[in-house]
């Protein structure tokens, strides 16, 4: 487990935590959640960082996408997380076109924050570096999200691996720092090859979280739905059934965070080639 410390002895986990785990080399766990009982459950285990994910379209609401989602669902289902959680990090996804420009995405931050995020999540790249400029410097930490952004679905024609010529891997690259430049203080990537991967984990200070994105990041992060085999017979190659061997809830969610920190998760058949 790379030296980390039983959970109970860490107390809150910080920004500057996380970017002391990857400085040292021990993998971030993190697992969404969108009702307070789950989040209690997730946060007992001693995941890292909890996301109020607009995943919630999809697993809470039975929706095609995370497009119809709305800031008052963020809202609401952050201020749920929010009481039942104690230790982990709570990140809050900005809704589709909440933030398409400075004020907007300030405003967004605003209500998530209130309700009781301690950082906020905005996917693409150039299009929000001013955004990510701004609340950083309004003192919101921010976390990016590169790859596959499932906001943009509809533009990327479905959800696939991206990234995989040259020239948009050398613009998710670019991307990365500027994000990083601007104040980001954390960055998901999903569903990009994983020598792609591991060479912005590697460029960037802060740390970078993969979701289909291979081992050689500094993090994990999963749907709980998927991690409890609650996803459906389709699922992406990414998502491991934590269920399937496991006797309960809280035994998956241990099990998944014992696979990140020895680094047994994701092994090669979950992550993608160039």
């Amino acid at each position: 487990m790379n030296g980390d410390p039983p959970a109970a002895a860490t107390g809150p986990v910080t920004r500057e935590r996380l970017a002391a785990k990857k400085r040292a080399g021990q993998p971030i766990t993190m697992l969404t959640a969108y009702d307070a009982t789950l989040a209690r459950t997730v946060d007992a285990a001693g995941v890292d960082c909890i996301l109020v994910g607009d995943s919630l379209g999809n697993v809470i609401q039975g929706r095609a996408s995370t497009v119809p989602v709305t800031l008052d669902d963020m809202a609401y289902h952050t201020a749920c997380v929010r009481r039942g959680v104690e230790r982990a990090l709570v990140i809050a996804d900005l809704p589709f076109l909440s933030y398409t420009d400075v004020a907007s995405a300030v405003a967004s931050a605003r209500r998530v924050m209130q309700a009781g995020a301690a950082m906020v999540k905005l996917e693409g790249g150039a299009p929000v570096f001013d955004a990510v400029e701004r609340l950083t410097a309004l003192g919101v930490p921010v976390c990016g999200h590169l790859g596959l952004t499932p906001q943009a679905v509809h533009q990327l024609s479905g959800y696939k691996v991206q990234a995989r010529d040259r020239d948009a891997r050398r613009r998710l690259l670019d991307e990365a720092r500027g994000l990083e430049q601007r104040g980001a203080a954390m960055l998901v990537l999903e569903c990009v090859p994983s020598s792609l991967a591991a060479e912005v984990a590697e460029a960037l200070a802060i740390p970078v979280i993969g979701i289909g994105a291979g081992v050689d990041v500094d993090g994990q992060v999963l749907v709980l739905h998927d991690a409890l085999g609650l996803g459906g017979e389709r699922r992406p190659r990414f998502v491991r059934d934590f269920m399937a061997d496991a006797g309960s809830i809280p035994a998956a969610i241990e099990a998944f965070v014992a696979a990140v920190r020895d680094g047994s998760f994701p092994d090669a058949r979950e992550a993608y080639g160039d």
